[in-house]
């Protein structure tokens, strides 16, 4: 597969605390990548780069073999990158539909006056969901009533409203039981089969196993390894963040 999105040497500090020393990553057209590290690894800074939130200090970012600086979160947005914070960023007390175009709602003109085209974009809605293979009918239902699976299907709906290419998804099942969390896995699943490129962050080995073609590990601020997760499981994965290559040499 192409690679879709890259990142060489990239180098972030906030004072004197260096949060990427050198980091590296890249991306395939239409995998599952994880990135994985410890707590201080870089994974949040490494992703706020990618996200447009932060500058890099040094290296560079290439989006389809260009390279790219972002301004800000929007401008990553309009090119494809649409990133799902943990906290979902969902409004809770608005409906489905309304959150799915939150900030980009369809409107028409009746009498030559522009309103809101409900109807449009409740049909919109569904039609993202059947594409997740979501189960959800009534469009109007507020979020606040909804499962953690389901909050999560309605975030990525947004993200496919803006045509996003990659979907970097921070700790997904995050606080999730074993239903929802296995709803999540379907959902990135889905997404992968209609060709989107999902960036996994989680610290959960057994979901990273469960869904990702590869992974990359950080370390104190830089890239560790980045290899494919067949023939991985769930403990060599974790000696492997917490260990380095060693845990792979002494695993061989």
């Amino acid at each position: 597969m192409s690679e879709i999105l890259s990142v060489r040497g990239a180098a972030k500090s906030y004072g004197a605390v260096k949060a990427l020393r050198g980091a590296d990553l890249a991306v395939a057209r239409g995998e599952v990548h994880a990135l994985c590290g410890d707590n201080g690894a870089g994974k949040s800074t490494l992703i706020k780069l990618v996200a447009g939130v932060e500058h890099p200090d040094a290296g560079e970012i290439a989006l389809r073999g260009e390279k790219v600086r972002f301004s800000s979160p929007h401008d990553a947005l309009a090119a494809g990158i649409a990133t799902i914070h943990q906290d979902l960023g969902l409004a809770p007390g608005l409906t489905i539909y309304q959150n799915v175009f939150m900030g980009s709602e369809l409107v028409k003109r009746v009498l030559g006056i522009p309103v809101l085209d409900r109807a449009a974009m409740i049909a919109r809605s569904q039609d993202f969901l059947v594409q997740l293979n979501s189960v959800m009918r009534d469009m109007t239902a507020r979020v606040e009533n909804l499962s953690g699976g389901q909050r999560q299907a309605v975030a990525l709906c947004r993200a496919l409203r803006w045509n996003a290419e990659i979907i970097v998804m921070d700790e997904p099942t995050a606080a999730l039981g074993v239903r929802e969390t296995e709803e999540v896995i379907k959902l990135i699943r889905r997404l992968k089969e209609n060709g989107v490129t999902v960036i996994l962050i989680s610290h959960n080995m057994n979901d990273v196993i469960a869904v990702a073609d590869r992974v990359t590990i950080l370390r104190g601020g830089r890239t560790e390894t980045s290899l494919p997760t067949e023939g991985l499981n769930a403990q060599a994965l974790s000696d492997l963040i917490m260990r380095g290559e060693t845990a792979l040499e002494e695993a061989g």
